[in-house]
C-alpha cells in the first residue's frame, strides 16, 4: 500500500492554467473603437503601429461636490448603499490561503464549509415564501390574488368569496404539492451522495465516516473504486505515484499520474503520519483545475524539510482513483472545491410557453380594462364610475381563467408520467417537470463528445505496413508471423538475426520480408508508448510478502493497464493479443512476454511525452540482450509526415483511415550508434539546465534526431461510438437542430470523432480555427473564416475565449451559420458560457446534454438540460431536467413527446382561453342589454361548475390528442422545423380563438334572448345549456386523433350536467326544462354557433391542408 499524505482528497475545476477567464481584462488597450471586421489583412498590417500606440484609457478625477450630487450622484450612492446591505446580508465569505495540520483538522485557524452535496432549491423555512414567489411573479396568478383580496372589500363583492379563493387556493395546492415532491427527490438523491463512507485515518487506526463529516485537515485513504473487494495492489506502479482518472472533471479520459511526497515516502508505518510535526501551505480556492501551488513542510526535522506542491501532488473531487491507494490531507471541503466551484447554482427554468401565455394574459388583461372603461363610458361615467370600473374589472375576470394554470400544471405531469412509461426509451426520468414543451422547440443541441457521443472504448481495427495492410479479420495472420519470428530468434540462441534493429552503415539496403517487417512494427508498437501493467490480487488475506513473490508471475488473469490515453491501452492490448505481451514496467525499464513466454527486458534511457504542440510521443530504448540502442517515435500523420523517410503512400493511407472514421498514428524508429546517443545525451541534459528558453532548446535537441526516421507502419484505432449516434445525428439535423460538439479532448480527437459520427457530413469542409493569442490574430482569422461557406467549424477553448474578448458579437454570428461547430479543451465554466452566448444572441431554445460531472454547468445553463447515465457516473443525470440511458433516446424524446407537448399545451392553453373569453363576451352582452348593470349573468355553483365538473375533463382530455403518429414523425423529422417557429401558439391564432369567442358568445346571449318568452330565469336556463354543449361540441371540433377517455369524458362531462340539473332549482326552472321548447331552443342555438365552424374546418383542411396531414394522408 502506498502512502500520499500530501494528496487532497479534496474537491474542486477549470481546464486551463495560464488562462484568465473569459471577458478579463487583457494588456492591450480596453478604450479601442472596433475595428471593421472585414478590414483587409494588409490594411490591419499597416494599422497594427497606430493600434498599439494609442493611449491607455485613463479615469478622469471628477470634482465631487453639490453639483455632482444634484447632476446624478445620488444615484451611485444610492447604488452603493444597496450594493453594501446586499453584501452584508449574503455575507459572502472571502477565499483566502490556508495551513492545513496533517491529520489534525482542529489546529485549523478558521471554520471552512461543510463537505456537503446540496442541489435542493429551498430548505424548510424558504420553501412556503419561494414556491409563492414563483408563482405570483407570473402576472396571471398576481392578477388572481389581487381579484380574490378585491372580493373581501363589501362595495366590490360580485360573488360568493368560494368562487374566486377556491381555484386560487386549488391552485396553489397542486404547485407546493409538485415543488415538494421535487424537493424531496433531490434531498433524498443528496443524501446518498452525502452518506458515502469514506476510510478516515486516526491515530487508533482506520475508521469510517461519511462524506459529509469529512473535515479540512483530516487524513483520508482512497482506494481503486469499482470492485468489491479492494484488491491489493502489487508495486509495478512506480514508488509512491499512482493514476486517477478525471473523466467526470473536465471530461478526459485518460488516466493521470499523481505523485506523493517524498518525505512521507520514507516513514516506516502509517500511523508514523501522526508522530510527524507537518502541515500544508494551499493557496486560495479558485476555479483553475489545471493549477495548483502550496507547500510541504515538516518542522519536526533538522533542519526543517519544505518541499514545493504542484498539480502533480493533488485529488479533486470528482476524480477517481484507477490504480492503488492514497492516504491524502483534506485541503478544501463543499462549496469551496474545483467541482463546486465550476458548478452554477440549479435555476428555476421557465418554458417558452409559458412566457407566451404570459404575454397572451397581459393581452386579455388590457382587453378586459379597455372592456371595462367602454361599459362605464357608456353609463356615462354617473356616480361612483371608479367603483364600477373595478366592478365591471372582477366581473369580467373570467376573462383570464385561472383554470389555465391548472390544466397546465397538470397536462405537465402528464406528458412527464407519458415519457418515463415509454417502452421505446426505457429509463428515462423526467426530473423536472415544469418544461416538457421545450422538447419541441430546440434550435441548438450542444453535446459533450466523451461519453455521451462515444462509448469512449478504443479498438485497434488496422496495421497499414504500405505494401499490405491488416484488419480485424486478418490479425491471426500477424499473430503466427510474430510467432515464427520469436520462435527463429530461441533457435538462434537469442542473437537477433532474423530482425536487426536497422542495417549497419556499411551494409546495402535489403528488401526485408513481410514477416520481418511485421514483427519490428508489432515490437515498436509495444515499446512506444506510456503505458504501465497493474497486477491485481482479489485475495484479500494476502499478505505484502506473498504478493511480492507472485510478482514475477506476470498472471494475464490479473493484468490491467494504465495510461494517460485510451489510444496507447488499445495498441497495448492489441499487442498483447498478437503474442506480445507487456508484463513489466518501472522508471527505468520495460518487459515484454514473447508467445514462447520467454521475458525481454529493455531499458527505458529517455522519454519525450505527447504535447498537443509536437503531437508525438518518442522514446529511446536499450535492448538488455544485444546493447543495441533504438529511438522509437509514434504520432499523427502531419507531424510524422516531414520526419519519416520518403515514401508514396502515408498520405494517401491516412485520408482512407480517417474517412473511416478511424484514429491515426504513424510508428518510426531510427537506429543510434552508442557515440550518437552519448553525444545526444549530453547536448540534451545542457538544454535541460538552461534558464532562458529551455523548452524551446530541449524541443531543438529532440529534433536534431528527429531525421530520415525509418516508416515501420500506420495504426487506425476506432473510438467506438454509441448506438445509433449517426442516425440519430442525422435525424436531428434533418429536424433543422444545430449541433454543437464541446468536449475537454484534444482537436484530433475531437475532430475524428466529429468525422465518424457524421457530426460533419462528408461533403461539408472543416474549418480549423488556428490557435489566435490577441485581438489582430483573432481579427484576421475571423476574416478567413468569414470566407468559407457551409463549412462546420473546429475551435479550441484558448482561441474562443479570445475571440468572445473582442469579437463576441462576429463571432457567435459567423458561428450560428455554421452546420456544426466543435469546440475543444472547452472548460466545464466555458461551456456554460456558450451556452448562455447562445440563449442570448439568438434569442433559440438550447438543450445540453452530457455524460459527466463537467458537463452539469452546461445541463443547468441550457433552456432544456438532458443528463445521460453513463461511465461517468450520475452527477450529469442528476443534475438535468431530463435523465436518459442512451444518446439515441434523444431522437424519440424530441421528435415525439417534444412535439406532443408542445402541441398539447399550446391547443389545451388556447382552448381554456376560449372558455373564459366566451362567458366574458356573454357577460359584455348580457349588461350592455341591461343598461349597463354591473350584475353577473351566471352565479355561484353554475360559475364554479362551469370551469370543473362541466368542462374540465373534455378539455383535459386535449392532452391526450396527437397531430402525428410517432411513426410519422420519426420518419419525417423535417416536421419539426414548424414546431420551432412557435405557430401553434401565436397572436394570430389567439385572435382566431378571440374572434370565435366573440362569434359565439355573441349568437348564445343573443339567441337566449331573443327565444325565451316570460321568464328570465329562462334566459339563463337556455345559454348556459347551451354554452355547456358548445364547448363539447368545440373540445370534439379541435380533437385530430381520438382516444377511448375523450370519448368517456365527453359523455361522463355531459351526464354530470344533465344529473346536476335536478339540483339546480336556485337557478333553473325545472317545468321549462322539461319541456319540447327548451329542448329545440337549446339545439338552435347550438347548432348556430358551431356548424360554421364545422364547415370551416372542413373546407380548409380540403383546400389548405397542413404539412403533417399530407402525410398521414
Amino acid at each position: 500500500m502506498f502512502k500520499f499524505p500530501c494528496f487532497k482528497v479534496a474537491i474542486n475545476t477549470d481546464p486551463h492554467p495560464d488562462r484568465p477567464l473569459l471577458y478579463s481584462l487583457e494588456d492591450e488597450p480596453s478604450n479601442l473603437d472596433e475595428m471593421p471586421l472585414m478590414m483587409s489583412e494588409e490594411g490591419f498590417e499597416n494599422d497594427e503601429s497606430d493600434y498599439h500606440t494609442l493611449p491607455r484609457a485613463r479615469a478622469n478625477q471628477r470634482q465631487r461636490g453639490l453639483g455632482w450630487l444634484l447632476m446624478g450622484g445620488w444615484k451611485i450612492l444610492c447604488g452603493s448603499c444597496c450594493d453594501c446591505l446586499a453584501r452584508m446580508c449574503r455575507r459572502t465569505k472571502e477565499l483566502k490561503a490556508r495551513t492545513v495540520w496533517l491529520g489534525h483538522p482542529e489546529k485549523c485557524e478558521e471554520k471552512y464549509p461543510k463537505n456537503a452535496i446540496k442541489n435542493q432549491k429551498y430548505n424548510f423555512f424558504t420553501f412556503v415564501p419561494g414556491v409563492l414567489y414563483q408563482q405570483f411573479k407570473f402576472f396571471l396568478n398576481l392578477y388572481f390574488l389581487v381579484v380574490a383580496c378585491s372580493q373581501f372589500v363589501p362595495s366590490l363583492k360580485i360573488g360568493y368569496l368560494y368562487t374566486y379563493w377556491a381555484p386560487l387556493g386549488f391552485v396553489m395546492a397542486v404547485t407546493m404539492v409538485r415543488e415538494a415532491v421535487d424537493e424531496v427527490r433531490r434531498y433524498q438523491r443528496d443524501k446518498e451522495m452525502n452518506s458515502q463512507l469514506y476510510s478516515k485515518l486516526t491515530v487508533r487506526g482506520k475508521v469510517q465516516l461519511k462524506s459529509s463529516d469529512i473535515q479540512v485537515g483530516d487524513l483520508i485513504i482512497v482506494e481503486k473504486v469499482g470492485i468489491k473487494s479492494i484488491p491489493t495492489v502489487k508495486p509495478f506502479v512506480f514508488l509512491g505515484s499512482c493514476f486517477i482518472r478525471t473523466d467526470q472533471l473536465d471530461g478526459e479520459t485518460d488516466w493521470k499520474l499523481k505523485v506523493a511526497v517524498v518525505c512521507t515516502q520514507r516513514l516506516p508505518a502509517l500511523g508514523d503520519l501522526f508522530s510527524i510535526n507537518a502541515y500544508v501551505y494551499a493557496q486560495k480556492p479558485q476555479l483553475d483545475i489545471h493549477s495548483f501551488e502550496g507547500n510541504f513542510t515538516r518542522e519536526d526535522g533538522d533542519p526543517q524539510i519544505h518541499e514545493s506542491l504542484s498539480i502533480d501532488h493533488t485529488l479533486w473531487a470528482s476524480t477517481i482513483v484507477a490504480s492503488g491507494t492514497v492516504i491524502g490531507v483534506v485541503i478544501y471541503t463543499g462549496k469551496e472545491t474545483r467541482s463546486v466551484l465550476n458548478t452554477s447554482s440549479p435555476k428555476n427554468k421557465v418554458g417558452l410557453l409559458d412566457l407566451e401565455l404570459n404575454r397572451l394574459t397581459k393581452a386579455l388583461f388590457l382587453a378586459q380594462v379597455v372592456l371595462s372603461i367602454v361599459m362605464v363610458a357608456l353609463q356615462g361615467f354617473v356616480g361612483p364610475w371608479f367603483r364600477n370600473l373595478f366592478r365591471f374589472i372582477v366581473l369580467f375576470s373570467y376573462i383570464i381563467p385561472i383554470s389555465l394554470r391548472v390544466n397546465l400544471d397538470m397536462g405537465k405531469s402528464a406528458y412527464g408520467w407519458m415519457i418515463m412509461k415509454d417502452e421505446n426509451i426505457p429509463g428515462t426520468v423526467v426530473r423536472t417537470s415544469t418544461i416538457p414543451e421545450e422538447l419541441g422547440r430546440l434550435v441548438y443541441l450542444l453535446t459533450d463528445k466523451t461519453g455521451t457521443l462515444t462509448q469512449n472504448e478504443m479498438i485497434f481495427k488496422r496495421l497499414h505496413l504500405g505494401t499490405v495492410s491488416y484488419g480485424t479479420d486478418t490479425m491471426d495472420e500477424i499473430q503466427s508471423h510474430i510467432g515464427q519470428s520469436y520462435a527463429q530468434i530461441c533457435q538462434l540462441g537469442g542473437s537477433n538475426l532474423l530482425t536487426t534493429d536497422a542495417p549497419k552503415a556499411a551494409a546495402p539496403k535489403v528488401r526485408r520480408s513481410v514477416s520481418s517487417r511485421i514483427h519490428e512494427a508489432v515490437k515498436a508498437i509495444a515499446l512506444c508508448h506510456n503505458v504501465t501493467p497493474v497486477y491485481e490480487s482479489r485475495a484479500n488475506g494476502e499478505t505484502e510478502s506473498t504478493a511480492a513473490e507472485a510478482d514475477q508471475d506476470f498472471s494475464d488473469d490479473n493484468r490491467t493497464y494504465q495510461a494517460s490515453s485510451p489510444d496507447e491501452v488499445a495498441l497495448v492490448r492489441w499487442t498483447e493479443s498478437v503474442g506480445l505481451t507487456l508484463v513489466n514496467r518501472d522508471l527505468t525499464s520495460l518487459q515484454l512476454k514473447t508467445p514462447a513466454g520467454q521475458v525481454l527486458t529493455y531499458y527505458i534511457l529517455q522519454i519525450f511525452p505527447f504535447t498537443s504542440e509536437s503531437k508525438r510521443m518518442g522514446i529511446i530504448i536499450r535492448e538488455e540482450t544485444t546493447g543495441d540502442i533504438t529511438f522509437y517515435m509514434k504520432g499523427a500523420d502531419v507531424a510524422m509526415a516531414s520526419i519519416v523517410q520518403y515514401n508514396d503512400w502515408l498520405e494517401e493511407e491516412c485520408g482512407n483511415m480517417a474517412r473511416e472514421g478511424l484514429r491515426t498514428l504513424v510508428v518510426a524508429k531510427k537506429s543510434l550508434s552508442e557515440e550518437q546517443y552519448t553525444d545526444f545525451e549530453n547536448r540534451y541534459n545542457q538544454a535541460k539546465l538552461s534558464i532562458h528558453d529551455r523548452a524551446l532548446k530541449v524541443s531543438a535537441v529532440v529534433e536534431s534526431l528527429e531525421r530520415e526516421m525509418e516508416l515501420l507502419c500506420l495504426t487506425g484505432v476506432e473510438d467506438q461510438l454509441q448506438a445509433d449516434v449517426r442516425p440519430t445525428l442525422e435525424l436531428l439535423r434533418n429536424a433543422g437542430i444545430k449541433i454543437w460538439m464541446l468536449t475537454g479532448d484534444k482537436l484530433e480527437t475531437a475532430t475524428c470523432i466529429a468525422k465518424s459520427s457524421h457530426l460533419v457530413s462528408r461533403s461539408q469542409d472543416i474549418h480549423v480555427f488556428r490557435s489566435v493569442s490577441n485581438r489582430g490574430e483573432a481579427h484576421l482569422e475571423l476574416n478567413a473564416f468569414r470566407r468559407k461557406h457551409d463549412c462546420a467549424l473546429v475551435i479550441s477553448g484558448d482561441s474562443l475565449e479570445v475571440c468572445l474578448r473582442y469579437y463576441e458579437h462576429e463571432f457567435v454570428e459567423l458561428a450560428c451559420q455554421c452546420p456544426a461547430v466543435v469546440c475543444c479543451r472547452c472548460s466545464p465554466t466555458q461551456k456554460a458560457q456558450i451556452v448562455h452566448l447562445l440563449k442570448q444572441h439568438t434569442a433559440n431554445r438550447t438543450c445540453a446534454i452530457g455524460d459527466g460531472g463537467n458537463d452539469v454547468s452546461m445541463i443547468q445553463a441550457a433552456d432544456c438540460g438532458i443528463g445521460i447515465e453513463g461511465k461517468e457516473g450520475k452527477q450529469a443525470s442528476l443534475a438535468a431536467d431530463f435523465s436518459i440511458t442512451q444518446f439515441k433516446h434523444i431522437g424519440r424524446l424530441l421528435m415525439v413527446h417534444g412535439r406532443n407537448s408542445y402541441k398539447r399545451s399550446a391547443a389545451l392553453g388556447q382552448f381554456v382561453m376560449h372558455r373564459g373569453m366566451i362567458i366574458s363576451t356573454m357577460q359584455a352582452v348580457f349588461s350592455s342589454i341591461f343598461y349597463f348593470a354591473s350584475v353577473p349573468l351566471y352565479q355561484g355553483f353554475l360559475m364554479v361548475g362551469y370551469s370543473t365538473i362541466y368542462t374540465m375533463f373534455p378539455v383535459f382530455s386535449l392532452v391526450l390528442d396527437q397531430d402525428v403518429k410517432p411513426e410519422m414523425a420519426l420518419l419525417y423529422p423535417e416536421l419539426y422545423k414548424d414546431l420551432t417557429k412557435g405557430r401553434s401558439l401565436s397572436f394570430k391564432t389567439f385572435l382566431i380563438w378571440v374572434l370565435i369567442s366573440i362569434y359565439q358568445g355573441g349568437i348564445l346571449m343573443y339567441g337566449a334572448l331573443v327565444l325565451f318568452e316570460s321568464e328570465f330565469v329562462h334566459v339563463v336556463a337556455i345559454s348556459f345549456t347551451a354554452l355547456i354543449l358548445t364547448e363539447l361540441l368545440m373540445v370534439a371540433l379541435n380533437i385530430r386523433t381520438w382516444h377511448w377517455l375523450m370519448v368517456l369524458a365527453e359523455f361522463l362531462s355531459l351526464g354530470c350536467y344533465i344529473a346536476s340539473l335536478a339540483f339546480l332549482n336556485e337557478y333553473f326552472d325545472l317545468g321549462f326544462i322539461t319541456t319540447p321548447a327548451f329542448l329545440w331552443k337549446v339545439s338552435v342555438i347550438t347548432v348556430v354557433s358551431c356548424l360554421p365552424l364545422y364547415i370551416i374546418k372542413y373546407l380548409k383542411r380540403k383546400f389548405s391542408p397542413p404539412s403533417y396531414s399530407k402525410l398521414s394522408s
